[in-house]
């Protein structure tokens, strides 16, 4: 038996406490009469208004949550996992608990009258985001759409797209169904339109390495497929050495057969240069797959595109 609740620390974004009351009723469900408190932080990212591209931003949506966990505040952390930095490791002393089942992988557009990127287009209108991965792939595929930065929580871009900031937005189909938005979507973007952010659609718990009760606890609720999937990406983004204003996506998913793939891609951020990688293994490596998918766009000139972009 516990001595104190599980205490569950998380951004306090509206988005971020949905994803933890989550984590909680699974736990609960997992198993019965277990208390778990929430206790909410409010992180650099959340505060900072402009670009995050800025020097010292990595981490930005993180550090305060690892604070809380290390010094015993609290037991447990809930992240998106494409905001956990890939390049360098976790804080001493912490470690992945588990990986949660796999959501919508897709970015969703939010335009209230329907039309496509491709109508977009055609009348030049301004779509708000501010994901240097959005841009970028946008610059390639609709290089007439006009991108402007747009931040804060989903539910203030989608305040600021209604007072006519935008024409148009682009977020996260996972988002916006956590924070029950998903009336808001007008179109789903397939994945070949809008690759996703590595580690997209995952959400992952973190506890400190001495603490095995919640380990234990935390484990229950692990996807395997979740960790493999988030391990190939995971190890590209750490051999690519990508940092945060690197327009890099991809992701990783399981064939009928059992075996693992992983799609990846890497963009200048005009857009004008496209580096594209795919490759196959079994489903028991994926760091394998992840180190073999780096290696084929670092052989394209990845090292190159990706040190030409400041930082």
């Amino acid at each position: 038996m516990r001595e104190h609740p599980l205490r569950i620390v998380t951004r306090s974004s509206p988005m971020a406490m949905a994803q933890a009351r989550l984590v909680a009723a699974r736990l609960r469900s997992a198993y019965p009469g277990l208390a778990v408190e929430l206790l909410p932080v409010t992180t650099a990212g959340d505060r900072w208004s402009g670009a995050l591209s800025r020097p010292g931003d990595k981490g930005a949506f993180t550090k305060e949550v690892d604070a809380a966990l290390l010094t015993g505040e609290a037991d447990l952390a809930v992240h998106c996992l494409k905001d956990v930095p890939a390049d360098r490791p976790l804080p001493p002393g912490t470690a992945f608990a588990a990986f949660l089942p796999r959501e919508d992988l897709r970015d969703a557009l939010v335009h209230r009258g329907g039309l496509t990127l491709d109508e977009l287009e055609e009348a030049g209108a301004r779509v708000g985001t501010s994901s240097v991965r959005r841009v970028a792939q946008l610059a390639a595929s609709h290089p007439g759409l006009r991108c402007v930065p747009i931040r804060g929580n989903a539910d203030r871009r989608l305040e600021k797209y209604d007072a006519f900031e935008c024409d148009a937005l682009i977020l996260a189909v996972c988002g916006l169904r956590r924070i029950g938005r998903q009336e808001r979507i007008s179109h789903i973007l397939d994945l070949e339109m809008m690759c996703p952010p590595l580690g997209a659609g995952v959400l992952v718990l973190q506890c400190r390495q001495d603490d095995e009760e919640t380990a234990t606890a935390a484990g229950a609720l692990n996807d395997p497929a979740a960790w493999r999937e988030a391990t190939a990406e995971r190890t590209l983004l750490h051999v690519l050495r990508g940092h945060c204003n690197s327009p890099v996506a991809g992701y990783a998913s399981h064939g009928a057969d059992g075996r693992l793939s992983l799609r990846a891609k890497v963009f200048s951020p005009d857009g004008r240069t496209v580096l594209n990688a795919h490759e196959q293994a079994g489903a028991s490596d994926p760091e394998a797959l992840g180190t073999a998918v780096a290696l084929a766009l670092l052989r394209q000139g990845a090292r190159e595109v990706i040190d030409a972009i400041p930082h």
